[in-house]
């Protein structure tokens, strides 16, 4: 039996935690990641399954910039949470990096570490941005732009909603800057499939290189690691992730217009694998959970400033307070700009949180559901989780 099949025999499918190190305004990086540590603590007594660290680089209000460094301090702070990454964005690295690093977090913590692998979505940016089809700096000629198409509308399957996608505000030579800086090439969004092959053979040891020849890296071979493809469309993530017979993360909390499209795509891909012979999709969602559906209005009502730090292109701000959400005034283009994270976010008291993921989960036939929460302060975030599991279990 399958680990898929075992998890699904256990009932209600299994709640996880994907934490971003969120820095609230006022807080210091050192208190976020503290209160990272804290919680992973904190949610494994509650009953999570995983634990996962987010990779986010140079914005204010993510401390999460060096998952594998972090999941080391979350596997040694907890005993039997599975912690991972959701997801080390491999545009940022190189297959060796990445297995020499999670290869030693699975020696040590064996059974315990999922390696969970993204492919940032740069080049599309890059390219919406300039018109063109090509990212900066790329010297292929461009190409004619593509005639606008309808922008989608909103739709409610079974209770779901799929929002209108965002017209997204891009400053293309701010972004080329960026991810300079963290290493990313243009156009290293096409090697991903290939990465993610090269990582699976460094684990089984049967790594060779075009010429023939064989390559080790000792760390890795054997180690205990389960390796997972995050998504958010129906593009090569969720193709390479069926191919290989891997897990999938479909993004409901970052993309939720195409989540439907994002799991169908993997379904339709996939090929049983040794580990798992038949698809799990573990879907994620944005959550915040408070003793009533009122006070979890105001604990989640900082949310639609935070989004718009990330989509009028400054980056993830701090998390502001309550105070200082309500005192924003709120243009029309600037709720246009979030409204379908603002939409998506499940916020309530528990029962009534637990109907909206129950819907989520039936929806798209989720196997697992991952849960982001953020709140200005520590304790409600903490207690959050806490109520959710409580409702849940």
């Amino acid at each position: 039996m399958s680990q898929a099949d075992r998890v699904s025999q256990a009932g209600r499918v299994p709640l996880s935690v994907l934490d971003l190190s969120p820095r609230s305004q006022g807080a210091s990086a050192g208190d976020a990641l503290r209160n990272t540590l804290d919680l992973a603590r904190r949610t494994e007594k509650f009953g999570y399954h995983r634990y996962w660290l987010a990779e986010h680089h140079l914005v204010p209000g993510v401390v999460s910039s060096a998952p594998a460094v972090v999941i080391a301090l979350v596997a040694d702070a907890t005993t039997r949470i599975r912690v991972g990454s959701g997801a080390v964005q491999m545009g940022h690295h190189t297959a060796v990096t990445v297995v020499e690093e999670f290869g030693t977090l699975a020696q040590i913590h064996p059974a315990r570490i999922d390696l969970g692998l993204g492919r940032p979505a740069v080049d599309r940016l890059f390219a919406t941005a300039n018109g063109n089809g090509q990212p900066p700096g790329s010297d292929q000629p461009a190409a004619a732009p593509a005639p606008a198409a309808p922008a989608p509308a909103a739709t409610v399957i079974d209770g779901l909603l799929l929002p209108a996608p965002p017209r997204m505000r891009v400053n293309a030579e701010r972004l080329r800057r960026q991810f300079a800086l963290v290493g990313y090439r243009p156009g290293a969004g096409d090697e991903y499939g290939q990465q993610v092959r090269d990582i699976q053979a460094f684990l089984r040891g049967d790594y060779r290189t075009a010429e023939g020849e064989r390559l080790t890296v000792p760390a890795a071979e054997g180690a205990d690691l389960q390796i997972w493809v995050l998504g958010s469309s129906a593009g090569v993530s969720a193709r390479t992730a069926g191919e290989l017979g891997l897990p999938f993360v479909a993004n409901y909390h970052v993309a939720p217009a195409s989540v439907l499209e994002a799991v169908r795509a993997y379904r339709d891909a996939f090929v049983p694998s040794a580990t798992f012979d038949r698809p799990y999709v573990m879907v994620s969602a944005d959550v915040v959970v408070g003793p009533d559906d009122d006070t979890a209005a105001e604990l989640a009502s900082p949310y639609g400033l935070w989004v718009l730090s990330i989509r009028s292109g400054e980056g993830a701000r701090p998390f502001p307070s309550p105070a200082e959400a309500a005192a924003h005034r709120w243009t029309p283009e600037e709720r246009a700009l979030v409204a379908d994270r603002v939409e998506t976010q499940f916020v309530g008291g528990p029962a009534t949180v637990v109907r909206k993921l129950e819907t989520l989960r039936n929806v798209t036939g989720a196997d697992e559901l991952i849960i982001t929460t953020i709140a200005h302060d520590h304790a409600d975030r903490v207690r959050s989780y806490e109520l959710l599991a409580g409702e849940w279990h």
